[in-house]
């Protein structure tokens, strides 16, 4: 098959990351950007060597020679964006959170799976080469029955309501940007919540700037879970087990190794750094998959998105957060 040419949807600080980590990807070409300003497409696309850029959204979902397209516009434009790139026959990789609310998810989820192409949610932590390594380990049963998964992630973002993370018409607050990342972490190794408790606390624009999530998995399994733009924290996690425990240190959203420790035995370090940035994993498994002809990511399935799309909407609304999508997005 020939090379699968990709574009960008929104150029912004983590787009500039991705772009510069397909030099690590075979089989694909970074062909194309788009922007709603048509300098910045030019712009961003002269500093990578990026075939066309274009002045609007439209007008990359409409160009037939572009395959992929990798979302990264604020979280409630993906929703817009992602139809109708779907209903042109584009695959996407979509950026985390997936889309601003639960019926927005499951209206993509719904449109690819009828169309037929391939769609994942951008959560790069789950191909970094240490947490592959980390999930072979667990699924070899080398730490027993994961009974607890505890994780941070925080960062002091000085209060600013012109900010994108503190404007609600964005979907700012720390549970999209920040949550995500813990909440999958949990879902990953535990699977489906029973049940979902939250405390926290709310910018004067009414995003959440704090959230403490414990989550009841049943049987006793839980999740303890913190995100903050309030206060920095180590950006750590633990992987509790019957028979040991897996430590990956900051920031695990992107670890370069973890620390196994089997009852009795002494610890194992696990070092396995990525290549590039890191987003070049997710890049190979999007690329790859499409090649292969497939729908979904068996590591980053829709389902899995669906879930923790549904835990982050459930949490943020018991602080009294509730989003919505942003559909008068020109596309």
């Amino acid at each position: 098959m020939d090379d699968i040419r990709w574009g960008i949807v929104g150029p912004g600080r983590i787009a500039r990351g991705v772009a510069a980590d397909f030099e690590h990807v075979p089989g694909a070409i970074l062909a194309g950007v788009a922007s709603r300003s048509a300098e910045r497409s030019a712009a961003f696309a002269a500093d990578f060597g990026v075939e066309k850029s274009y002045g609007s959204y439209g007008e990359i979902i409409a160009d037939p020679d572009i395959d992929v397209l990798y979302i990264s516009t604020p979280h409630p434009q993906h929703h817009a964006i992602a139809l109708a790139a779907i209903a042109a026959g584009k695959h996407l990789l979509v950026e985390k959170s997936f889309t601003a609310t639960v019926a927005g998810a499951e209206q993509i989820v719904a449109a690819a799976r009828h169309k037929g192409v391939f769609v994942m949610e951008a959560m790069w932590t789950r191909f970094q080469p240490t947490m592959v390594e980390v999930r072979r380990r667990v699924e070899a049963g080398e730490i027993g029955d994961v009974r607890a998964v505890q994780a941070d992630l925080g960062v002091d973002r000085p209060y600013d309501p012109r900010d994108r993370l503190f404007d609600p018409e964005q979907g700012g607050g720390a549970m999209l940007d920040l949550g995500v990342y813990v909440v999958s972490l949990a879902q990953w190794f535990l699977g489906t919540p029973e049940k979902t408790h939250v405390v926290g606390s709310l910018a004067p624009t009414g995003v959440d700037m704090e959230a403490a999530i414990l989550i009841d998995f049943g049987d006793g399994k839980a999740a303890s879970l913190v995100s903050s733009l309030r206060q920095a924290s180590p950006g750590s996690a633990r992987i509790i087990g019957t028979k040991g425990v897996i430590e990956i240190p900051p920031r695990f959203h992107h670890p370069a190794s973890a620390t196994i420790t089997v009852h009795g035995q002494e610890p194992e370090v696990i070092d396995a750094p990525p290549l590039g940035t890191g987003y070049s994993h997710e890049l190979i498994e999007v690329t790859e998959r499409i090649k292969g002809g497939h729908t979904e990511s068996e590591v980053m399935p829709l389902a899995d998105t669906l879930t923790v799309q549904r835990i982050l909407n459930d949490a943020a609304e018991q602080l009294g957060v509730f989003h919505s999508e942003d559909d008068s997005v020109d596309v």
